[in-house]
C-alpha cells in the first residue's frame, strides 16, 4: 500500500513542477484523483491567484460520478481560507471526494493543520505525511519564509581553480573576468528564472553594470536588489533603467521612480537582516545573491543563507578578488546546507563584450 501511495504522490510532485517561476510567493502544488487504481484526473498550480492544484485535478476529471469513490493525492495540504480562491478542502468536500492524501502540512498560519480538520470533520478520510521530506523540499523557499521570517537564500559566485572570482579592477571600463561558458551561463539565468530577487553589493554594481535579469533562458527576471548607502550608482546604469523592478536600500531620502524603488535603512545596524525582514514583507520567497565577495560574506557572517552553488574554472588568476569563505563545516556538508560545486569543463576566456556577458 505504501509503494502505491508514493507512486502517486511522486506524480503530484512532478506535476507541481510545472508551476516553477510562476506561482511564487505561493508553493507549487500537484494533484491526481485515482479511482480503483487509475488515474482519472490531475492538475497543478500554473500561476499564482489562478486556480489551485486540486480544482484543475477535479476539473480535469470526465466523469464527476466516479469521485465519490476516489482519492486525490495532493503535495501540499489543501487549503481552507478564503484567498485569490475559494478553500480547496471545501471543494473536496462539495465533490463528495471520500479520500485525501497529503505529502505535507502547509506551515501557512492560515491554513497549517485547518484544511486537513475540515476535511476529517466532514468525514473525509486524511492520510498525511507521504512523501513528506521530498514534499517539503519542493517548496523550500515558501517553507522557509513561512518558518524563518525572510527569504531562502542561495550564494552564487564563479572563481578560478585557485580561488579568485575576479581581477582587481578599478572602474567599468576595465574588462569583466568571466570565469563562465555560455553553457554554465545558461545554467546561471535558469536559476534566476526560478527566484523572487536577485542582489548585488554596490561595487558589483559599478564595475560590472549587471542587468541582473534572466535573457539566455525562458522565464520571468527576478526583482533586482542593490545596496547603495549613498547613491553613487549612476543613473544611466542598467540597474536603474526600469526594466525589471528593483530595490535599492539605501541610507538617503529619495523619490522612488518607474520601477525602482528606494528603501531606507540604517547601515550602522544590522544590514542583512534589515535587507531580509523588507523582502519577507514584500513575499519574495527566494534570493540569489551573486556578489561580490563581500556582501556573500555579509551573508556567511550573519549566518543567514541555505545553498552555496560554485562554479570553477580550469584557469588561474595568481592575484585578484579573493573567493568567499563559506567555512569547513559547510563544505564537509557539516551544517546541513548544501553546497554545489560546479566544474566548468568547457570554460574558454570570453571576450566581456561577448553575448554572455558576465552579468
Amino acid at each position: 500500500m505504501v509503494e502505491v501511495e508514493e507512486k502517486y504522490m511522486a506524480r503530484c510532485i512532478e506535476l507541481a513542477k510545472g508551476g516553477r517561476g510562476n506561482v511564487s510567493p505561493n508553493p507549487m502544488v500537484g494533484a491526481v484523483v485515482v479511482h480503483k487504481g487509475r488515474i482519472i484526473g490531475e492538475g497543478f498550480h500554473r500561476k499564482c491567484g489562478e486556480a489551485h492544484a486540486e480544482v484543475n485535478a477535479i476539473a480535469s476529471v470526465k466523469d464527476e460520478s466516479l469521485l465519490k469513490d476516489s482519492t486525490i493525492y495532493v503535495s501540499l495540504e489543501p487549503c481552507s481560507h478564503y484567498g485569490k480562491t475559494p478553500p480547496c478542502a471545501e471543494l473536496i468536500i462539495r465533490k463528495g471526494i471520500p479520500r485525501v492524501v497529503v505529502g505535507c502540512l502547509d506551515p501557512f498560519p492560515e491554513v497549517s493543520g485547518r484544511g486537513v480538520r475540515m476535511l476529517r470533520e466532514a468525514g473525509v478520510e486524511v492520510v498525511t505525511g507521504v512523501m513528506e521530506e521530498e514534499a517539503r523540499a519542493l517548496n523550500k523557499a515558501f517553507m522557509t519564509l513561512q518558518t524563518k521570517g525572510r527569504p531562502y537564500i542561495i550564494l552564487k559566485w564563479a572563481q578560478s581553480e585557485d580561488g579568485f572570482i575576479d581581477r582587481l579592477r578599478m572602474d567599468v571600463s576595465e574588462p569583466v573576468t568571466v570565469l563562465s561558458s555560455p553553457e554554465t551561463s545558461r545554467l546561471v539565468h535558469k536559476l534566476r528564472s526560478e527566484v523572487a530577487a536577485i542582489m548585488v553589493g554596490t561595487r558589483t554594481a559599478l564595475l560590472d553594470n549587471p542587468s541582473l535579469n534572466v535573457r539566455h533562458w525562458s522565464g520571468n527576471s527576478p526583482v533586482r536588489v542593490v545596496l547603495d548607502r549613498r547613491l553613487v550608482i549612476p543613473d544611466s546604469y542598467r540597474l536603474l533603467n526600469g526594466s525589471s523592478r528593483t530595490l535599492i536600500f539605501t541610507e538617503k531620502e529619495v523619490e522612488n521612480r518607474e520601477n525602482v524603488e528606494y528603501i531606507r535603512i540604517d547601515f550602522e545596524g544590522p544590514v542583512i537582516r534589515q535587507v531580509l525582514d523588507h523582502l519577507a514583507v514584500r513575499k519574495l520567497d527566494s534570493l540569489l545573491v551573486e556578489g561580490g565577495t563581500q556582501l556573500i560574506n555579509s551573508f556567511v557572517e550573519a549566518d543567514v543563507w541555505d545553498e552555496a552553488r560554485v562554479e570553477t574554472a580550469p584557469v588561474r588568476l595568481y592575484q585578484g578578488v579573493h573567493t568567499p569563505m563559506l567555512g569547513k563545516e559547510a563544505v564537509s556538508g557539516i551544517s546541513g546546507r548544501s553546497v554545489m560545486s560546479i566544474k566548468n569543463h568547457n570554460y574558454e576566456i570570453l571576450n566581456h563584450n561577448d553575448e554572455f556577458e558576465k552579468s
